[in-house]
């Protein structure tokens, strides 16, 4: 198994030690470097960034959202870091959530899963650099009646396939991208519930394309904190995972919370929303269950943190992104080590 470093939202009040933990990551032999974007930072800027200040780790997005990028686009950029990083770029794609798509950026949310299919189908075909031309039910290339006409991408990735990666929870995404992608970008994974929540419908999809497992990355993130006090630990994450399973969407369209209810916390995750919904975000936090935290963080010593990795790994996952906790460049560096030595001691390295 494989480890990662997720860097999150550049502009969270950390900008200045994230290149730092990169370099890091990149020393300590981590395999991947994702950031994210939102509303905030986005993506391809800070990924061009790290590249430039790092050697050997890869580079990737988690996510590039769909509404924000004509697939056209999105594609140039992913040739673009490719080249400019050496061949070490992973593109991951994800349709945000409706608050974000169409509050945002003024996208309607709908049909997620067949605009996402013809989006792959897009950029696909431009990396390969063939001329551009897709009838489907989101985007027709070039539109009809008019100038337009086929154009092939004059850039050259490095390499002739970028891995592409899919965020992905709800059943029928996590099918779908087992069927069209390289790999899945899952959060709030719980190891003891990967297989129905995750493993089964992505093998779903890859028997479904004619393929197997072998080869897909199973790439969850997982916060980790390293300590004594487990309790402790994990009371800390009570906000983090309030915001997700109470606030992240509408009541209607919150695919956390959904995710929640499938590994069994539908009480409880419906008296989070509620709280968070009504303004008490406290309320939402005391109210997320300590085992919920436990089963989808890494928690306590490194021992501890090395038998989670183990039950991660024997759950099927082959790239598993680290979020190290901590205030200071130390406490994150910290963690990016323990994350090491747990993997080692995994006998996983």
């Amino acid at each position: 198994m494989r480890l990662g470093i997720n860097l999150g939202y550049w502009g969270a009040g950390m900008d200045g030690d994230n290149l730092a933990v990169a370099q890091e990551a990149d020393r300590l032999g981590y395999d991947v470097c994702w950031a994210a974007e939102a509303y905030g930072s986005d993506g391809p800027t800070v990924l061009s960034w790290v590249a430039a200040r790092t050697e050997r780790i890869d580079v990737g997005s988690a996510i590039f959202q769909i509404p924000a990028r004509a697939p056209a686009m999105t594609a140039m950029t992913a040739a673009t870091l490719d080249s400019l990083s050496g061949g070490r770029f992973r593109l991951g794609l994800g349709v945000s959530g409706p608050q974000v798509s169409e509050g945002w950026y003024g996208v309607k949310f709908d049909k997620p899963l067949s605009r996402t299919r013809e989006y792959v189908e897009i950029v696909r075909k431009a990396m390969s650099r063939e001329r551009l031309s897709y009838e489907g039910e989101h985007w027709t290339l070039p539109l009809p009646g008019g100038p337009g006409k086929p154009i092939k991408l004059t850039v050259h990735p490095q390499r002739e396939h970028i891995p592409l990666y899919i965020a992905a929870i709800g059943p029928k995404n996590l099918e779908q991208t087992g069927e069209i992608a390289d790999g899945a970008l899952l959060i709030f994974p719980s190891a003891e519930h990967l297989e129905s929540t995750a493993i089964s419908p992505l093998r779903a999809g890859r028997e479904k394309a004619g393929l197997t497992m072998e080869g897909f990355d199973v790439c969850p993130t997982l916060p980790l904190a390293v300590g004594d006090d487990v309790q402790a630990l994990a009371d800390t994450f009570r906000p983090y995972t309030a915001l997700y399973v109470g606030g992240m969407g509408s009541r209607k369209q919150n695919f956390y919370n959904r995710l929640a209810q499938r590994m069994g916390y539908e009480k409880e995750a419906a008296e989070i929303q509620d709280k968070y919904l009504a303004g008490d975000r406290d309320g939402a936090a005391a109210a997320v269950p300590h085992d919920l935290i436990d089963r989808t963080t890494l928690l306590g010593s490194v021992e501890r943190i090395a038998d989670r990795m183990q039950a991660y790994a024997a759950a099927g996952v082959t790239t598993l992104t680290l979020a190290p906790a901590g205030f200071t460049l130390d406490e994150r560096v910290a963690g990016l080590r323990a994350g090491t030595e747990a993997l080692e001691r995994a006998g996983l390295a």
